[in-house]
């Protein structure tokens, strides 16, 4: 069975980060198809990157390194959920993703994104990380508008058209996660 992490990607207090990913995991589990679990980068209290050895060499010297490298190595695909700072990626999504080398390799990752702008150039962005991570990632995406998708900012309602762009993003993700298998045999 395939499996995917739904990684909240933002760490700042008041983050809309956590709603919307147990509402993407909340949807993963009753769609099927994979297995999905959440690790909220939030939980792995890293610190900017202070490794001294380069993360392609997967000599990790720090605990807290191990403990998230250990995390995410089990899991064939990624879904990030990304909110979007300042025309990018928040800072401790970018910090999680440069810890790590190999646990990210030939896997798949798909984005479920919010901001002003929907938080497409966050994912933008990320589609460059990723790739230089030797990561697949889907075409499908979800675009979430504060405008459209938040009630005054605060409360996350996902519009119909989130709903189904959600369900084209997990056909996508479980295909190439499912596929990438294979590479990584």
């Amino acid at each position: 069975m395939v499996k995917i992490a739904v990684v909240a990607g933002s760490t700042r207090p008041g983050r809309h980060s956590r709603q919307v990913a147990d509402w993407v995991l909340r949807r993963a589990r009753e769609r099927g198809g994979a297995t999905f679990d959440l690790l909220d980068v939030a939980d792995f209290n890293l610190p900017l990157l202070d490794e001294p050895m380069p993360p392609s060499r997967g000599n990790y010297q720090h605990e807290h390194t191990k403990r998230w490298a250990a995390a995410v190595n089990g899991y064939d695909g990624y879904l990030f959920v990304t909110a979007e700072y300042n025309h990018s990626v928040p800072g401790a999504l970018k910090n999680a993703l440069d810890f790590l080398y190999a646990e990210w390799n030939n896997k798949a990752a798909g984005f479920v994104s919010y901001g002003s702008a929907g938080g497409i150039r966050a994912v933008e962005h990320l589609r460059l990380i990723v790739a230089e991570l030797q990561m697949a990632d889907v075409r499908a995406q979800v675009s979430l508008p504060f405008a459209t998708e938040f009630q005054g900012y605060a409360a996350f309602t996902p519009s119909e058209t989130a709903e189904q762009a959600l369900q084209a993003l997990f056909d996508q993700l479980i295909s190439w996660s499912a596929a990438l298998q294979a590479v990584r045999a």
